[in-house]
């Protein structure tokens, strides 16, 4: 089985053309863990594979790194689009994905080679449209009273934190915080997941307010622990910073792996996502391998 291993701001994927590469739905999530695993396998957050879609362009089907099915990627859609521009699947650099049931559109930022103008070039960065933030505490999901979780008191290990909650396709609980750098998300991070509040799990986003266009961030994601970036988190974020009156409409994420521009249009109700994607290297795993082995 050919695959690419590709990252966004470090959030980084195993990529598998779902046109090509035949595997059956029952191996998937093993075959995600054991590829995942930065000892014994590629070494990823997760696994991804590019299928054809009668919904979309192309289909984003996506597995944690334990295993598990996410439902949205914002690092791992934007490397989506990359690979199908880069590949030669499509020659549009505007196109549509579809993920778990929901379609995103993405604008392709392609340069191309100077001395070789002619050639197509490929895609450094990409613009995603990722919809409206559902605010309803019901459909993040998480438990609690009224129309929106903000700024909502939960009791974690005997201490009290506030978190504004929020669903970009997956459930986000993101906490302003000072220390951010030092936090022990290892430590942290499972018990905010596995919390009872959460009846889905959540990916939980720590977060320092740096001034009125900027703040800083480290993510716990559900199912791959803590990881460089998260796309999804950092719109999450932009969001929970704008209803906490900390920032401006417009805001840039910094990550351990890199920063995020994220856009939030009040009057569309539709957040904007900007930031790079990047491919490390391409590789093959060993046809016996899939089965149980090492690779």
């Amino acid at each position: 089985m050919k695959f690419t291993k590709m990252h966004g701001c470090g959030n980084d994927y195993i990529y598998v053309n779902g046109f090509r590469e035949q595997v059956a739905a029952s191996e998937k999530p093993e075959l995600a863990r054991r590829l995942s695993d930065r000892h014994f396998g590629i070494g990823s957050d997760g696994l991804i594979f590019i299928n054809p879609s009668s919904e979309a362009d192309f289909e984003m089907e996506m597995y944690n790194a334990d295993g598990s099915r996410g439902e949205m990627c914002g690092n791992g859609i934007r490397c989506v689009a990359k690979y199908v521009y880069d590949k030669g699947l499509t020659d549009s650099e505007h196109i549509s994905v579809v993920s778990a049931g929901k379609v995103k559109y993405l604008d392709l930022t392609v340069e191309k080679d100077p001395e070789h103008p002619k050639e197509r070039g490929t895609v450094t960065k990409v613009r995603v449209n990722m919809g409206s933030p559902i605010l309803d505490p019901k459909l993040v999901p998480v438990k609690a009273e009224g129309e929106q979780a903000v700024n909502e008191p939960i009791t974690v290990d005997g201490r009290e934190y506030h978190m504004t909650c929020v669903s970009m396709g997956n459930p986000h609980a993101v906490i302003f915080t000072k220390g951010v750098a030092e936090l022990n998300l290892e430590q942290m991070g499972p018990l905010f997941e596995h919390h009872d509040r959460f009846p889905a799990r959540t990916n939980t986003e720590f977060v320092e307010i740096l001034d009125r266009k900027t703040c800083f961030m480290r993510v716990w994601e559900r199912g791959s622990g803590e990881t460089l970036a998260c796309g999804t988190g950092c719109c999450a974020v932009a969001v929970a910073c704008v209803l906490n009156h900390l920032t401006g409409n417009v805001v840039t994420v910094k990550l351990p792996g890199g920063e995020l521009l994220i856009e939030w249009d009040r009057e569309e109700n539709v957040v904007y996502m900007t930031g790079p994607a990047v491919t490390v290297f391409e590789g093959e795993v060993p046809e016996g391998t899939r089965g149980g082995e090492n690779v």
